[in-house]
C-alpha cells in the first residue's frame, strides 16, 4: 500500500483522539450514573479501580481506604488475571499489614508500596479527601516502561477520586440520617410515655376545681405536675389509667389529695427520665400518709444517690388538700412559690417554706405550713419556664408580669380553665409570634368553690 499522506495521518490521529475522548466521557458518565443510582457503597467502590485504570490507560488500579480507627484496608483491586495480579495483591496486602499505626502520611505509604513492588511496575497514587482529611488512596499502575503520568491522566484519576469521596460522604450522611430517624422515633416514644404519665385530666375533688397544662420546650421535658390520692381507697382502678380522657371515669372522692409540681434541672431525655423517677417515688411516699414535709424528706433521701450520680437536682412543691377542713398543707423543696389569690381581700400571697433542692443534701430538713381556703381563693402553681420566658429583645416575663396577669385573671372571677388560658395567652403575647419557649412551661390552677 502507498505511504499514508500527512493529511490522512492527521485525520487518523484526530479520529483516534476523538474515540479516546468519547471513551473517557462514557466511563465518567457511567461512574456518575452509578453514584446517583447505587444504594450500596461497596457496589460503587468496586467500580473505582476499573474506571481509574481505563481512563488513564493503565493496566490496573487499586483502592485503599483509611478507617477511622487507623486501620488501612485494600478495598478493591482491578488487574488482569494472572501471576502478576496475584503478586500485586500480595504486595499491597503485605505493605498494609505491616503499616504502623497510627496511620503515617500517605507519601510514606506510596514509597513503601513502590519499594515493595520494585522496578518492574510503575505506581501512581491520588488522595481521596473529605473535609480536608485524607480518607484513602486511589492507585493506578502500569507495566509499560514508556507509560507517562502526565497532567491529563492526573486530572482524570483525581476526578474519579473526588467521585469516590462524594460516595463515601453520601453513605456516611445516610447512616447519620438513619441514626437520627431512630433517635427521633425513640424521642417520640419517650414523649408519648411522658405524656401518658402526666394526668390526662384533673380529678374531681370535693370543694375545689382544677386545671393544668404542660408546654414542653422539647419533645421530652423535665417539668412535672401530678394529682395524687393519699389513701388506698382513693387509688384509681385500672380504668383510672385509661389512655384517653374519654375512657376515664369522673371521680369525686372524699379524702386528702396531693397536688405537686416540680422541675428537673435541664431539658430533654435525661430530665424526662428523672421526672418519671420522681413521679413514681412521690406517689409511693404519698400513700404513707405522712405530712408534706416528711414526704419531701423521705423522697430526698430515697433519690439522693441517683440524683448525685446524674449531677441533676429537682425542685418540688408538694401540697395536700383536705376537703373536710378546707386546709391546704404544703412544703417546698426550692421550687418557685405558688401564688395565692385571696378573693375577699383581693390580694396575692406567696406559699413558701424553707427547703433545699431534692438530691442536693441527703440530710436536709423541710419546713411545712398550711392555709385555710375560702370561696373564690385561687392558687397558681407554676414552673420557672414562665418567669424566664423571653421576648426577641431579651426581656424576661419575670414574676412581676406573672403576678399582674394572675391578678387580672382572678379579678374577673374566671374559673380555673379561663385563668389557665389567660396566663398562657399573656406569656405568648409577651414572647411574640415568631419565638418559641426556651424552657418547659407548666401551670396548675386550684380554685376553692
Amino acid at each position: 500500500m502507498p505511504e499514508p499522506t500527512p493529511v490522512f495521518a492527521l485525520k487518523a490521529l484526530v479520529a483516534r483522539l476523538h474515540r479516546e475522548q468519547n471513551k473517557t466521557q462514557d466511563l465518567l458518565s457511567s461512574l456518575g450514573f452509578a453514584l446517583r443510582s447505587f444504594n450500596n457503597l461497596n457496589q460503587f467502590l468496586e467500580l473505582i479501580p476499573l474506571v481509574a485504570s481505563r481512563v488513564t490507560d493503565a493496566e490496573g488500579g487499586s483502592l485503599v481506604l483509611f478507617k477511622p480507627d487507623g486501620q488501612v484496608r485494600l478495598q478493591r483491586l482491578h488487574c488482569q488475571e494472572g501471576q502478576s495480579c496475584v503478586n500485586l495483591r500480595k504486595a499491597i496486602d503485605a505493605v498494609i499489614r505491616d503499616e504502623p499505626h497510627p496511620l503515617p502520611i500517605s507519601g510514606d505509604l506510596d514509597r513503601r508500596l513502590a519499594d515493595y513492588l520494585g522496578q518492574g511496575i510503575q505506581l501512581y497514587g491520588t488522595p481521596i479527601s473529605i473535609r480536608n482529611e485524607e480518607r484513602g488512596r486511589l492507585y493506578v499502575f502500569s507495566y509499560d516502561p514508556q507509560y507517562t503520568w502526565n497532567e491529563a491522566r492526573q486530572k482524570l484519576v483525581q476526578l474519579v477520586a473526588d467521585q469516590t469521596a462524594v460516595a463515601i460522604v453520601n453513605d456516611e450522611l445516610a447512616a447519620e440520617l438513619r441514626q437520627k430517624q431512630r433517635l427521633d422515633r425513640e424521642l417520640e416514644i419517650g414523649a408519648e410515655i411522658q405524656l401518658r404519665l402526666l394526668p390526662s385530666q384533673c380529678p374531681s375533688i370535693d370543694g375545689i376545681q382544677l386545671a393544668a397544662r404542660c408546654q414542653t420546650a422539647n419533645r421530652v421535658g423535665g417539668d412535672y405536675y401530678d394529682f395524687i390520692p393519699t389513701t388506698h381507697d382513693l387509688v384509681r382502678s385500672r380504668s383510672f389509667e385509661a389512655s384517653s380522657p374519654s375512657e376515664m371515669p369522673s371521680q369525686s372522692e372524699e379524702g386528702r389529695w396531693g397536688i405537686a409540681i416540680g422541675d428537673v434541672m435541664g431539658k430533654g431525655v435525661p430530665a424526662g427520665l428523672i421526672m418519671t423517677l420522681t413521679r413514681g417515688m412521690l406517689r409511693s411516699e404519698a400513700l404513707n400518709q405522712h405530712s408534706p414535709a416528711r414526704i419531701l424528706k423521705h423522697l430526698n433521701r430515697a433519690m439522693y444517690a441517683d440524683l448525685e450520680n446524674s449531677h441533676r437536682f429537682v425542685t418540688l412543691f408538694y401540697s395536700e388538700y383536705n376537703p373536710e377542713t378546707h386546709q391546704l398543707a404544703y412544703s417546698n423543696a426550692a421550687h418557685t412559690p405558688p401564688l395565692l389569690w385571696k378573693a375577699q381581700r383581693r390580694e396575692i400571697l406567696r406559699l413558701d417554706t424553707w427547703g433545699m433542692l431534692v438530691g442536693l443534701d441527703a440530710e436536709t430538713e423541710y419546713e411545712e405550713d398550711s392555709v385555710i381556703l375560702e370561696a373564690g381563693d385561687t392558687i397558681l402553681y407554676y414552673t420557672d419556664g414562665f418567669t424566664e420566658a423571653s421576648n426577641p429583645k431579651g426581656d424576661r416575663f419575670d414574676e412581676e408580669n406573672l403576678v399582674e396577669a394572675f391578678k387580672t385573671a382572678c379579678s374577673r372571677q374566671a374559673d380555673p380553665n379561663d385563668i389557665l388560658n389567660a396566663m398562657f395567652n399573656a406569656v405568648w403575647d409577651f414572647i411574640g409570634p415568631h419565638k418559641s419557649n426556651d424552657d418547659d412551661m407548666t401551670l396548675v390552677v386550684l380554685q376553692k368553690r
